[in-house]
């Protein structure tokens, strides 16, 4: 280790030690170093993943605060498991995660997942349409889907795929400007460069980009400034021949308080929607997490996994990082109930999520005292067409069905009826206080 280095870490050994128990420092700080530090970030050292993983669920603010104590300003945390080590990381770029193959040609990108690449994509029928949208981007930016607009629920491999796309384009278009950040950064960013006079500096670095990726475009909703900003940024790459790459948790069209000419530019490209996978899919996404972790874990415990959680892939792969944690600690074979134990409050979650359609219109017709039968009549009146709006509704907030799947369980209904459903009972809900009580009772209920 550096000598500096070195230094540093003995005065965070010291502070650690009198923070937490003998036996927690012993067993997951003693084979931790510095790799290096600048005034922004502090680049850690860690023997494998799961250190890694273990650390961040359980440390990371006891961290973070006595990294403060020593260098009396805050520092932003990487940690580096040795295997990534062992690949001559280039700790001097951007992006100290990413191997000097990539950061070489990565120095406008931010952040780029070095795991996350099309190589590490599980491809089934959830995502199969998105990943050949991405790999046709990647292979020929701005030349196929422009822009390339990806949607679905948190957790599906969204960010992977984006990722995915510039790692791709970074190893194989010599010289090209990658930016990717989240929409939350080009907000900051903006209000940052209003303040401070930089516009023009601003407006120079995302509107010169080859290729802009943006994640979670939906935080733009209500931004008024921000979208206006972001309309002219589009407009300067797209006639520009620029690519165009956007995440959000749903369809353009789907995104409240976003400008209309914004909806129309994010689908004059490709759209994309990332569904939850099948079985099949969960447990090769499983099986692969498990050989890149270098782990050996017991079939069955895969398969329970990939039985009980079936709507996030981030998720799952958390809880089979949680279980090896406890595996590794433990030192003896698995058990059902050790499982059942550990991840009690992700199985709690996902009770929550497994909600079906026919649940929701049941509890709801019973509510309103009408028919099942009219929650998929072509009846308007008002006393039937409230109920089945308020249960339109609770299927797109408690279920992964898509809308078109809405829709034909409300007889047949267009995802527009849906869309628009969705959003005259979020807007009733901000003034109508009995209503937000109503919503709160059946989402208890349907959760029970």
């Amino acid at each position: 280790m550096d000598l500096n280095n070195q230094k540093i870490w003995e005065q965070l050994s010291t502070v650690l030690q009198q923070r937490i128990s003998s036996d927690g420092y012993q067993r997951w700080f003693s084979d931790v170093s510095i790799l290096s530090y600048d005034t922004k970030s502090i680049n850690l050292s860690v023997p494998n993943p799961i250190h890694q993983f273990f650390i961040e669920s359980n440390y990371s603010a006891l961290l973070s605060s006595s990294i403060e104590e020593i260098f009396k300003s805050t520092r932003q945390l990487h940690f580096i498991p040795r295997e990534l080590q062992e690949q001559d990381i280039d700790l001097k770029s951007k992006n100290p995660l990413l191997p000097p193959s990539i950061a070489k040609k990565a120095s406008a990108s931010l952040g780029l997942n070095p795991s996350y690449t099309f190589e590490n994509f599980i491809v089934g029928a959830n995502n199969q349409f998105a990943h050949a949208a991405g790999l046709a981007v990647a292979q020929s930016p701005a030349k196929t889907y422009n822009p390339l607009f990806i949607y679905g629920e948190s957790g599906l491999g969204k960010t992977h795929l984006l990722h995915a796309i510039g790692h791709h384009i970074l190893a194989h278009k010599k010289g090209a400007k990658v930016v990717y950040l989240r929409s939350e950064q080009f907000t900051n960013e903006f209000i940052d460069a209003i303040q401070h006079g930089t516009l023009f500096q601003f407006r120079k670095r995302y509107r010169q980009a080859d290729i802009l990726m943006i994640d979670d475009i939906q935080f733009f909703a209500g931004k008024e400034r921000s979208q206006e900003e972001f309309f002219h940024t589009f407009g300067a790459l797209h006639d520009g021949h620029k690519q165009i790459i956007l995440t959000s948790d749903r369809s353009p069209s789907e995104i409240e308080k976003l400008e209309k000419r914004l909806v129309s530019r994010f689908e004059w490209g490709m759209t994309a929607e990332v569904q939850p996978p099948d079985i099949e899919t969960r447990l090769a996404i499983l099986h692969r997490k498990a050989e890149t972790l270098g782990m050996m874990i017991e079939t069955w415990v895969l398969e329970f996994l990939a039985e009980h959680i079936r709507t996030d892939i981030r998720r799952m792969e958390g809880a089979l990082m949680r279980v090896m944690a406890y595996q590794s600690l433990s030192g003896k074979p698995l058990q059902q109930q050790d499982i059942n134990h550990l991840l009690r409050d992700v199985f709690q979650e996902q009770a929550r999520k497994n909600i079906t359609i026919d649940q929701i219109q049941k509890r709801v017709a019973d509510y309103f005292d009408i028919r099942l039968a009219d929650m998929s009549s072509k009846r308007r009146q008002a006393s039937i067409a409230y109920p089945r709006q308020v249960a339109m509704y609770l299927a797109r907030e408690m279920t992964p069905s898509t809308l078109k799947e809405i829709g034909e369980a409300f007889g047949g209904k267009d995802h527009g009826t849906v869309i628009h459903a969705h959003k005259l009972i979020k807007k009733r809900m901000d003034g109508d206080l009995r209503l937000r009580d109503l919503m709160r009772q059946l989402d208890k209920q349907l959760a029970q």
